[in-house]
């Protein structure tokens, strides 16, 4: 794997990596929230216009606020890593820009067309008919969906490249639709947006698991804080069975398009036969090659059938797969565990009552759970995108273009690190800040 990149020294050369990972982990966040929240408010909206109860209109109010807050926040850090794409990496932007440019055209286009609606929906809560209003909140949902499918297909199509030829070193012959819809777009686009109704269904579950806890300490039941809990939690207990279906289609497809970064994920490495499956320091002999080729005895490759040069960190993307896996289990398992010991809840939904939800005996140590599970599924997000990004390494273009040859060549890049560090904590201080600001008073509880 290079360490020193064309032209830049190390410390530049790693400097330009950190940064745009920060940012990256940092953007990915907000971009999952970006996808969830508007869903979890028009879900709310649509209950409150169905029941015609205060509550949900209550918590569709709040959140249209969060909403509006976490996308102009968003807007800063996906503007912060469009200026790196081309600071950072400019032989890359330079050399395969007109492959994905429309890719990234378009997204521009779905983020006008969100925030535009945003606006309209936030403004137009009291000047509006609900039904007139709830339709607003459509194109919300749509246009975050459609713009992170449009940056995804840009990632994936750094995994598989395709829509281009190379004459000596030249790219010509570009189509735009073929890079767009590379190989890799359908489980890559699928399995992030999957992930950013879980990530965002769980963090928000996770606020109102705490506010639940506490009113158990008090000996108070808040309807307010229950409907708050039981929407976004069921959501994420809905996707979480689905997002182990395509993680697995995305993993399959890694072992056949990808099967270095397969090698690494896994932790194989050594060519062999009966490959055991590694499950922290446990091993389950021939799981792997059962799992994966339905044949104990299937051979698969390890890292050692491929010069060092180009391996990937393996330790590095080992650990965030495992990671990965653990916490969308555990997710899993959270789920089933909510849906048992709330079987009412689903009739209850489906009937669209405007009483407390069943559950009045919801276990603490389930809502203990709820608590660090929004955490958990942000780490599980960023341990996918490490997987995804540092196992393509030492390639910034899998198989094309290198990390080391994409760089900026001039000095100094660690400073903007620097910069980068700083500007960010003020930022993260201010939204918390801001969002703090749009609790709900004590005094509106609706008990």
């Amino acid at each position: 794997m290079d360490l020193v990149a064309v032209g830049a020294s190390p410390a530049d050369f790693a400097a330009a990596r950190t940064q745009m990972a920060f940012t990256l982990g940092f953007h990915i966040v907000l971009a999952s929230i970006g996808i969830g929240l508007p869903a979890l408010t028009l879900l709310a909206d649509w209950r409150a216009l169905r029941t015609g109860d205060p509550v949900y209109r209550e918590l569709a109010r709040r959140w249209a606020k969060a909403t509006g807050v976490l996308f102009a926040v968003g807007a800063v850090s996906g503007t912060v890593l469009s200026f790196e794409m081309g600071t950072l990496w400019p032989r890359f932007m330079d050399t395969y820009g007109q492959v994905f440019g429309v890719a990234f055209a378009l997204e521009g286009i779905a983020f006008f067309i969100e925030a535009i609606f945003i606006g309209i929906y936030l403004y137009g809560r009291d000047r509006l008919t609900p039904k007139v209003h709830l339709l607003t909140g459509v194109p919300i949902v749509v246009s975050g969906v459609l713009s992170a499918f449009f940056v995804v297909t840009v990632n994936a199509w750094m995994n598989q490249p395709r829509g281009f030829r190379l004459v000596n070193g030249k790219v010509t012959d570009v189509r735009p639709l073929a890079a767009m819809f590379n190989p890799a777009t359908p489980p890559q686009g699928a399995h992030l947006i999957l992930a950013s109704l879980m990530v965002c269904s769980f963090i928000v579950a996770s606020v109102y698991a705490v506010a639940l806890l506490r009113d158990r300490r008090r000996g108070v039941v808040d309807r307010y804080h229950r409907l708050g809990f039981a929407i976004p939690f069921t959501l994420g207990a809905v996707v979480a069975p689905l997002q182990i279906i395509v993680g697995d289609w995305a993993v399959r497809f890694v072992a056949d398009r990808q099967p270095i970064k397969f090698a690494a994920m896994e932790g194989v490495q050594h060519t062999q036969a009966g490959v055991p499956l590694k499950v922290g320091v446990f091993e389950i002999p021939n799981a792997l090659s059962i799992a994966l080729r339905f044949d104990a005895h299937a051979t698969l490759r390890g890292l050692d059938a491929w010069p060092a040069a180009v391996r990937p960190p393996d330790a590095v993307v080992h650990t965030a797969y495992e990671i990965m896996i653990a916490i969308g289990t555990g997710l899993l398992a959270l789920g089933a565990w909510w849906f048992w010991s709330n079987r009412r809840l689903l009739r209850w939904f489906r009937r669209g009552e405007t009483a407390t939800p069943p559950g009045s005996s919801w276990s603490p140590w389930l809502l203990r759970a709820a608590t660090v599970a929004g955490i958990g599924a942000a780490f599980a997000m960023e341990a996918g995108w490490t997987v995804t990004e540092v196992g393509r390494q030492p390639w910034i273009v899998y198989g094309v273009m290198r990390s080391s040859e994409a760089v900026n060549p001039s000095p100094g890049l660690r400073f903007g690190l620097y910069i980068v560090f700083a500007v960010y904590a003020g930022l993260t201080a201010a939204t918390v800040s801001v969002l703090r600001r749009t609790r709900r008073p004590a005094s509106s509880d609706q008990r």
